[in-house]
């Protein structure tokens, strides 16, 4: 009886990460930021350009997806570099690239 009660302190604790994820992911803009760093690291001017997001609402959006840990950055001179540092979020946008970009001509 008791393994069973580990196992649900386990998946509560995995429900709890993954809805964090989901709530990160509500978000359009950072939902489409996610998914061009889903294809390599980009500067922040590039991700303006790409996406049309205003600077304000980018790094806005940005502090968000830094602080939930799922970018890292590194500086190159004046440039700011953003990359994808979670398995986890990489995984999903992977899945929804297939399901909602593959495939939207049906």
């Amino acid at each position: 009886m008791e393994e069973v009660a580990l196992d649900l302190e386990k998946m509560k604790a995995s429900a709890t990460l993954a809805s964090r994820l989901m709530k990160v992911l509500s978000n359009p803009d950072r939902l489409m930021l996610l998914c061009q760093l889903s294809q390599g690291e980009k500067r922040v001017g590039e991700l303006e350009e790409i996406l049309g997001i205003v600077q304000p609402t980018l790094s806005q959006q940005l502090t968000v997806l830094r602080e939930e840990e799922l970018v890292t950055t590194r500086r190159e001179g004046k440039n700011i570099y953003y990359q994808i540092s979670s398995p986890q979020a990489l995984a999903v946008m992977h899945v929804l690239y297939q399901e909602f970009c593959e495939g939207s001509a049906s």
